[in-house]
């Protein structure tokens, strides 16, 4: 169907942080599938556990025990601090179990008509649940009736948090994104997510973050929010999980792991053999070579790099980011920069209409983020100016 408005490239295979074309030209890549393959293409590690796990077990179903399910699902717990995890496919399903995690939360405590605090511009997914917890108006449009019981406010903002605490005694649940990544790599004020975190706790909401853009190493730690020192009640996660294999998992810890039981909640293909030995292996590969912290070290001098080769650059209005996860901003849309970059053997993103968004695999080097410096920094002055000389000779 044509739901896709595609590059006109197709990739025959990859290494690291490169992929070759079929025609045999090579391209950085600077957005690792959207915050997906974090360690690159073909690691060795994916690579073997997946030809391993292929060759004994691929997929049984839930109706029997999942060993591999079973460990990693002790991994991530330990790692979150969380005391009970489900299985799914994407990050879409990790958030659709949060949502009804937190509505049979409410029904357990006699609350009929519950509603989930969410934000502006956020984005949680295209089901029609997590479509209308996702902030973004163009995409929700065509596809109404929404889904009852979300209530809406703008990000950052713990005063309009407050205001819907007086206005809406029906509110369960808090689900926020610690960095909005479609939103345009928005990041919160340090206090935002304990704030958050104190208003769940004054109100009995479930606190949930949705960390699948920002999870498994992305920002510099594990997971963003443990920069804030905070503990959620849910977790999901996707993407980067297991490095291009369908995984996504839903985390939660004290009274909110308790909520789905037996025959409330379910997946096919959820936490199977393969999808799991994969998500073990990024695991391993995350912690043995400390990629985590690497990325806190190459987030900064990416950050540095940009702001002094487009300081002062008229039409930049904002560079920031978080680990290997960056943005910058303009004064105006910018998406021919994605094409440009692509004659030039770079693939990079745009999102909110004019942010450019990096999200590079976390196992770059030093050359690798230089070139993704010099290049994006060359592409966004040479669009600047051509659109300056442009809007200077159109009439008025």
């Amino acid at each position: 169907m044509g739901t896709y408005k595609r590059l006109p490239v197709a990739f025959a295979r990859g290494e690291g942080a490169w992929l070759w074309d079929r025609d045999g030209k090579r391209y950085l890549d600077a957005l690792a599938g959207i915050a997906v393959c974090g360690l690159g293409h073909a690691h060795p590690s994916v690579r073997d556990a997946l030809c391993d796990q292929a060759g004994t077990l691929i997929h049984t179903s839930n109706l029997y025990q999942v060993p591999q399910q079973a460990e990693l699902g002790t991994r991530l717990c330990g790692a979150a601090g969380m005391d009970r995890v489900f299985f799914g496919n994407s990050g879409a399903e990790a958030n659709e179990a949060a949502i009804k995690l937190a509505r049979l939360y409410a029904h357990q405590r006699r609350i009929s008509s519950p509603a989930i605090l969410v934000m502006e511009n956020a984005f949680h997914g295209r089901t029609l649940a997590t479509l209308t917890a996702t902030g973004n108006r163009k995409a929700q449009a065509g596809f109404e009736p929404l889904v009852q019981g979300f209530v809406r406010v703008p990000y950052n903002d713990i005063a309009a948090v407050e205001t819907a605490a007086a206005n809406r005694p029906n509110i369960v649940a808090v689900m926020v994104e610690p960095i909005q990544g479609e939103g345009g790599i928005i990041i919160p004020d340090d206090d935002y997510l304990p704030q958050l975190r104190a208003l769940c706790d004054r109100h009995g909401w479930l606190l949930m973050v949705d960390e699948i853009q920002t999870g498994m190493g992305r920002t510099g730690r594990l997971f963003a929010h443990q920069w804030t020192g905070i503990k959620p009640d849910v977790i999901t996660l996707a993407k980067g999980l297991a490095n291009g294999v369908p995984i996504g998992a839903c985390l939660a810890s004290g009274t909110a792991a308790e909520v789905l039981g037996p025959g409330s909640h379910g997946s096919t293909f959820g936490g199977n053999p393969l999808a799991c030995c994969a998500a073990l292996s990024v695991l391993d590969t995350l912690e043995r070579d400390e990629l985590a912290s690497r990325a806190a070290v190459l987030g900064d001098h990416l950050l540095d790099g940009f702001r002094t080769r487009l300081n002062g650059v008229a039409g930049v209005r904002d560079i920031r980011g978080r680990g290997l996860m960056i943005g910058i901003e303009l004064d105006q849309p910018c998406p021919e920069l994605v094409t440009a970059a692509l004659a030039r053997g770079l693939l990079i993103n745009v999102t909110a209409g004019s942010v450019v968004r990096l999200l590079p695999p976390l196992i770059i080097d030093d050359d690798q983020a230089t070139e993704i410096v010099e290049t994006v920094s060359e592409l966004i002055r040479v669009y600047l100016s051509t659109s300056t000389d442009t809007t200077a000779g159109s009439p008025s």
